[in-house]
């Protein structure tokens, strides 16, 4: 990692024009390089750059969520570049464990952040003091520090979705603020219970 690099992060992303947030109840976008399963709930986490404390903390507790339902697919998708974003993982504790209903995505080239509604952010969702003082605390209680950015912009807006089986948005949106860490448990039940609906219909 240089200096410039990590300059390099503060500039805002080059990407396609992002489209509208799907709303709940709306048809998952299709068409892009993030493919669904057509019969299982799919829980998708867009991250923030490698390196950022956010995106660490988000990736563990989804993979942590993964290994407790194996009926459900779960994907992490990136916008560091595949080389950047595989130096990140190996670093990560307990690197390499995870499931097989697990899987990381990279898009560097921003098209699926685009889909799915989700473009560059503004100084107060980046440099809110509250977030500022997340990543300390995670630091301080968690010993989730930053690492190094190699790639990816500090002002792409990351975001959560939960899909039923059928393809189906049924929880989730753009994060708040940097330091939107969801609750993926909810996701699953979301996804899940939306997949029972519909198989009722």
């Amino acid at each position: 990692m240089t200096l410039q690099q990590e300059l390099t992060s503060w500039f805002a992303p080059s990407a396609p024009t992002a489209a509208e947030v799907p709303s709940i109840g709306s048809r998952a976008p299709t068409g892009t390089k993030l493919q669904l399963s057509s019969s299982k709930p799919t829980v998708i986490a867009f991250l923030r750059h490698c390196g950022c404390p956010f995106a660490e903390k988000t990736y563990l507790n989804l993979r942590e969520v993964a290994r407790s339902h194996k009926d459900v697919d779960f994907i992490a998708v990136s916008h560091s570049t595949e080389e950047s974003t595989n130096t990140w993982l190996k670093f990560l504790p307990q690197a390499g464990s995870e499931p097989g209903n697990f899987r990381v995505i990279v898009d560097a080239e921003l098209e699926i952040y685009a889909a799915w509604g989700l473009g560059p952010s503004g100084y107060a969702h980046v440099l809110s003091p509250w977030s500022m003082y997340e990543v300390w605390r995670l630091g301080k209680q968690e010993g989730i520090w930053n690492r190094p950015t190699e790639s990816g912009s500090r002002w792409q807006t990351s975001g959560y979705f939960a899909v039923d089986g059928n393809g189906v948005v049924r929880w989730g949106g753009s994060a708040k603020r940097a330091d939107d860490i969801p609750d993926f448990e909810e996701a699953v039940r979301e996804a899940e219970q939306g997949s029972k609906v519909e198989a009722k219909l």
